[in-house]
Parts: structure tokens; sequence; C-alpha cells
């Protein structure tokens, strides 16, 4: 392939979920699901956790969600991409497959493929883009 396909989801947005996506897969299981002491004395430790009400999942959800379709789509087909499903000469059929799959389910779906952060960044690679171009300087 010659050229690089359009997208319709924006670099920017791939960014946004993959970054939430990292801090999401940095969640580990809960250890102490009936805590009632004081974060601060646990050391923090249960922000590393994936509790049911996380604000990361909320949040990486909430972002999925409020994508239209077709970019719901390319995201889908990003990851796959990423994970190694195909190649970036296989975009149009790894596309018209997550077409064929979209549903009402994508969130909860891209949550639990694990990596999503690393295979969403494979995939920007190969459309040239790195996710340092997203991050904002301290």
């Amino acid at each position: 392939m010659s050229t690089i396909p359009d997208l319709t989801i924006s670099s920017e947005k791939v960014a946004a979920v993959l970054t939430k996506a990292r801090q999401f897969d940095a969640k580990g299981p809960v250890t102490d699901p009936d805590s009632g002491s004081n974060a601060c004395d646990d050391s923090m430790i249960s922000v590393l956790e994936d509790h049911s009400d996380d604000p990361v999942q909320t949040e990486l959800v909430a972002l999925i969600r409020g994508l239209n379709e077709d970019e719901q789509i390319d995201l889908v087909a990003l990851a796959w991409l990423g994970r190694g499903d195909g190649s970036l000469d296989d975009w149009d059929e790894l596309r018209a497959e997550a077409a064929r799959a979209h549903n009402k389910r994508t969130a909860r779906y891209l949550l639990g493929i694990p990596l999503l952060g690393d295979y969403l960044e494979e995939a920007l690679s190969q459309f040239g883009h790195s996710i340092e171009e997203f991050e904002q300087p301290v």
C-alpha cells in the first residue's frame, strides 16, 4: 500500500483513549474490598486496584461512548491492527470487519482487551504518529 488510509477518528482522540487505557491497564485486582481505613493509611494502594466504581474506567467508557459510530469502528480496527490481526495493507478489511461487528458494547469490548493502550500506540505508529506528539509538556 503506497498511501496511508484516512481515519474518521482523529489521532488526538486515539491518543486520549490510549492514555486512559494505560491508566486502566495499570490497575490490579482488589486486595481489600471491605477496607474501612483511610487510603492514606494504606499508602494509597487502593488507587491501583480495579474497583467497580473506578473513575478511570468511568472516564474511559465515557470517552469511547462519546465517539460517533465511525470513530468507534476505527478504534476497534486500530486495536486489531496494533494487536497484529492484520497490516496496514489490510486496513479496509479490518475496518469492514469492525463495522460488521459494531454494536452498543464497544466500550466494554475494548476495555476487555489486555494491553489496549499498547495496541493503539502500535497502530498509531503504523499511521505515522507517535504518542509523544500528543503529550502535554510538564
